[in-house]
């Protein structure tokens, strides 16, 4: 049985603008959270609304899972993605990640989580191209739907928890899958003692990203191309 208060609103463009009023968004458009809807996605992960997920260390507020599927639902998020939120969010709330901290923090850091695994496959998430572009659903709407419970639970908006002198559009979302297929180094999985072949879920608090460029490495074989050109046509 759910608990959360409930609105009768008569469309979709109402629903927007009644959640945007409120604060309750992120600024783009959700999906309306329904009992159906939030009660799919508690019943694929086999647990009860009134469920525990944890509880936030600073101010004990507690986190049910019936809160983290109504935000989910209005990130996008489908059943199967749901068990990664749960699994991200408990991890955010354990004491050493210092929640409160990373989300309160004037430095603009957002939460980046990192998946590994078998579940890669099973919810279509890229590790290649792109990747922290929004490269696929399953990481889209997860990273997405962390940031609504952070705002909409913990009041991690903008000049209230979050102080953020600037920040990223990794605090859209910023949910990433790990390319394991193509590298010869260890996954973050396996580099934190987790087996080869399970799932696991990694959070963190990151800056925005950096593209770093070795423009000179191309130029040099730029060159010794043109060079060997040069030469073949010379001894033709």
């Amino acid at each position: 049985m759910l608990k959360s208060k409930s609105y009768k609103l008569n469309n979709y463009a109402n629903v927007q603008e009644y959640f945007h009023s409120h604060n309750w968004t992120d600024g783009l458009p959700v999906v309306p959270p329904t009992p159906e809807t939030v009660k799919d996605l508690l019943e694929w992960s086999n647990v009860e609304p009134e469920h525990l997920i944890g509880i936030e260390p600073v101010r004990s507020r507690p986190i049910t899972a019936e809160k983290l599927a109504i935000n989910a639902v209005m990130a996008g998020c489908l059943p199967e993605h749901f068990p990664l939120v749960c699994e991200s969010f408990s991890a955010m709330l354990k004491e050493p990640f210092l929640l409160h901290g990373s989300t309160a923090s004037t430095g603009g850091c957002a939460i980046l989580i990192i998946i590994n695994g078998p579940i890669r496959q099973q919810l279509g998430m890229n590790g290649t191209f792109n990747a922290l572009g929004s490269s696929d659903r399953a990481t889209t709407v997860i990273g997405r739907a962390i940031r609504l419970i952070l705002c909409n639970l913990l009041d991690v908006r903008p000049g209230d928890v979050d102080r953020s002198t600037l920040g990223h559009p990794g605090k859209f979302s910023f949910c990433i899958a790990e390319d394991e297929e193509n590298t010869n180094w260890l996954s973050l999985a396996e580099d934190r003692d987790i087996p080869q072949g399970m799932s696991a879920v990694t959070v963190m608090s990151a800056g925005s990203p950096r593209q770093i460029m070795n423009e000179w490495r191309t130029y040099i074989i730029c060159s010794k191309v043109s060079f060997l050109f040069c030469f073949l046509k010379i001894f033709k």
